[in-house]
């Protein structure tokens, strides 16, 4: 199983896909998310999930990179329908992290769109002075300000989203995170259907490579050192892969 660049998507398919995942990283790591994101997006190939990760560059035209992204996703799921997967229906499922999550938001609130859930890990809606260091000094005249503004973003959600049911995750040692103002909004909007979890681990939680330890013929201290490394580095990002695996199929069995 390998990623494939589809119409400017990095996908992996797995044998026998059971749903889609639209993946949409954070705003300073999204541009190679088959990278920043291997770890996660490799582990829920592993159990099943098509993955669709958007590439995108951040801009302060929020909208206009929400629509591209989904411009995007669309064309590699009509080349996936018609190549790979047939047109068996599939279910679609949003996931974003960071500023990935406000993309998602935009999309479930501005355009029509099916997906049988979005979740949504370490949201950020900062404004632009705050998110961008010295963003003044760039136009000390204007005010810049992210399109839609924050306030904006929780307006329209109140308003106009879309995605009924929603995984909210947030992390303990996460300073930037807006997680508990968004749950608020989608519990008034959808009551019952919104899951709010919080988990150990900080805003860069998601991201990361996997690390692979090979032993040698001989186990020594170490190999016993590596390993340890290696279950200590990804415990929290494990904890996540879990949450977000148990979400998307209760009844799934987890290793």
């Amino acid at each position: 199983m390998d990623w494939q660049d589809i119409s400017g998507n990095w996908v992996l398919v797995p044998p026998r896909p059971t749903a889609i995942v639209h993946f949409l990283g954070g705003a300073f790591v999204a541009a190679a998310p088959h990278v920043t994101y291997r770890r996660l997006l490799e582990r829920l190939a592993v159990q099943g999930y098509v993955i669709v990760a958007t590439p995108f560059v951040n801009t302060f035209d929020h909208t206009t990179i929400a629509r591209t992204v989904l411009q995007d996703f669309d064309r590699a799921l009509e080349i996936l329908h018609t190549k790979m997967l047939s047109k068996r229906y599939l279910p679609i499922y949003g996931i974003g992290h960071s500023m990935g999550c406000k993309l998602h938001l935009l999309i479930g609130s501005l355009f029509s769109v099916e997906r049988s859930g979005n979740i949504l890990i370490a949201f950020n809606n900062f404004s632009a002075r705050n998110a961008v260091p010295l963003v003044e000094q760039f136009s000390p005249v204007f005010a810049v300000e992210f399109t839609p503004s924050p306030l904006e973003t929780n307006q329209l959600i109140a308003k106009s989203y879309q995605i009924r049911r929603n995984l909210l995750v947030k992390f303990t040692n996460d300073t930037i995170d807006q997680t508990t103002v968004l749950t608020d909004v989608l519990q008034n909007r959808f009551p019952g259907m919104v899951v709010a979890q919080t988990l150990s681990g900080n805003h860069l939680t998601p991201l990361g490579p996997d690390v692979n330890w090979q032993a040698g013929t001989v186990f020594t201290p170490l190999d016993a050192i590596g390993q340890w490394v290696r279950q200590e580095v990804y415990r929290e990002l494990h904890q996540l892969e879990r949450t977000v695996l148990r979400w998307l199929d209760p009844l799934a069995s987890l290793s």
